[in-house]
């Protein structure tokens, strides 16, 4: 009780609400524009969006991981939809086979993430995902994140809305001032400071914008709230897009372990079975929940290790006090439409500058690996593919069947996939060994 009225908690909570904000808002938004839903469905999906992610953080906190560890609207997942929705109009494939199609596929990786969950079979999967997928992940994750994130800094309109537009000098002016001044208290302020580095640039950033700019809602405000079941569309059957959005649940795995050993440091104890089990199975709960009202699934945000590590708060309270706050903002409307009036240029710098972080999780884990110029193709292959993918325009993809295409235009997804091969298919540890052992026998012969 006592750390309930703490006031640095609740600061540090608030801080924690800003961060949980600033990467869910554009989520449910992006989504609902992708689809063409009503601004009344897409207001919707905002607040449900904020109740569901609080109570995922909350739930996770209290019985599941027990980290401050956000529970959120995957990335990855984000970013697999985005794309189906462009395959699916290039195919003139309707809007709602794709959201019924997507719902099955969500749901059916809910069941799986919950019998991972149940049977306690993490751990086991946990050992494939080795430090050079880790580290590769990582990198890729960022890169892939970061871009979405640059693009907001430079005024360019998320989803669909993105084809034919420019980039806005204005608005990316400051943007970049808003990444440099968080990039500089993160550096220079005192610890005490340097902690609230992220909310201090977001608050700056809106004061600054709706001084220089005419501030517009993302989303027309809701006169009520209302739940509505498969917003998407109905459950229907469409093979390429399930087995598509299956196997993006079953890579999603991967921000569970890359969010849970990249924190064991921070808390001094590697990851027990336990937590394993008790996170996969509250990810499966929320994840079915999120295929059945149309909302992007969950898993742990693997870019809470960087928030982590650029504000020191790894304390429970603060992190639940801003769960908490997130999901009172869902139930009132009044409040939840104020802060979707946050500019995404904004939360794009803040965030741009929060994902960077990733960098030195990556470099962590190749810190693990002794490479060398026989092995280094186990991380070199799927870190060049990936990031070589990413680049590449969607109309390159469009000879592909469609049942892949989603999958093989993802240079994430590509990545990790190369390097689950790669790395479990060859003892690479082994390689460079040998001549190296030859080398130093024959310099002590000789």
């Amino acid at each position: 009780m006592k750390e309930l009225l703490k006031s640095s908690n609740w600061i540090s909570g608030l801080q924690w609400l800003f961060f949980i904000f600033t990467n869910i808002v554009v989520i449910p938004i992006t989504v609902g524009a992708a689809f063409d839903l009503p601004g009344g469905k897409i207001v919707n999906l905002l607040q449900l969006s904020f109740i569901v992610t609080g109570l995922a953080c909350i739930v996770q906190a209290f019985i599941g991981h027990k980290r401050a560890i956000m529970e959120g609207q995957s990335g990855l997942w984000w970013g697999v939809i985005l794309t189906l929705c462009n395959t699916a109009i290039a195919q003139g494939m309707s809007l709602t086979e794709l959201g019924g199609s997507l719902t099955v596929g969500i749901i059916i990786s809910a069941v799986l993430t919950l019998i991972i969950g149940l049977t306690g079979i993490g751990p086991h999967i946990s050992n494939l995902f080795k430090p050079a997928v880790m580290g590769v992940f990582m990198f890729l994750f960022g890169c892939q994140l970061i871009g979405i994130f640059l693009k907001g800094m430079l005024g360019i309109p998320f989803g669909n809305q993105a084809q034919g537009a420019h980039i806005d000098l204005s608005i990316s002016l400051l943007s970049i001032i808003i990444a440099i001044i968080v990039i500089i208290v993160s550096i220079k302020a005192p610890p005490a400071i340097r902690k609230y580095g992220l909310l201090i640039g977001i608050i700056l950033g809106w004061i600054a914008y709706v001084l220089i700019f005419k501030s517009e809602a993302a989303v027309s405000e809701a006169s009520s709230f209302s739940l509505d079941l498969f917003p998407l569309g109905k459950p229907t059957w469409n093979t390429g897009i399930i087995i598509t959005t299956v196997l993006a649940g079953l890579l999603n795995t991967a921000n569970t372990f890359g969010a849970l050993k990249g924190t064991d440091e921070m808390y001094k104890s590697e990851t027990t079975k336990t937590q394993y089990r008790t996170s996969f199975t509250i990810t499966g709960i929320f994840t079915a929940i999120a295929g059945v009202f149309g909302l992007v699934p969950y898993s742990p945000y693997v870019s809470s290790i960087g928030f982590l590590s650029q504000t020191g708060i790894i304390k429970r309270i603060p992190f639940v006090l801003g769960g908490f706050m997130f999901l009172v903002m869902g139930l009132i409307p009044p409040v939840g439409h104020f802060f979707s009036q946050l500019p995404l240029s904004i939360g794009s710098a803040v965030l741009f500058v929060s994902y960077l972080l990733l960098l030195n999780s990556s470099f962590a884990f190749f810190k693990q690996i002794e490479f060398n110029t026989l092995n280094v193709y186990r991380s070199a292959v799927p870190l060049f593919v990936g990031i070589v993918i990413m680049t590449l325009p969607a109309s390159y993809f469009e000879t592909i069947p469609s049942f892949i295409r989603p999958l093989l235009s993802s240079g994430l997804m590509v990545g990790i996939i190369l390097s689950l091969i790669l790395e479990n298919l060859f003892k690479w540890d082994r390689y460079g060994k040998t001549e190296k052992i030859q080398s130093e026998s024959e310099n002590m012969a000789s």
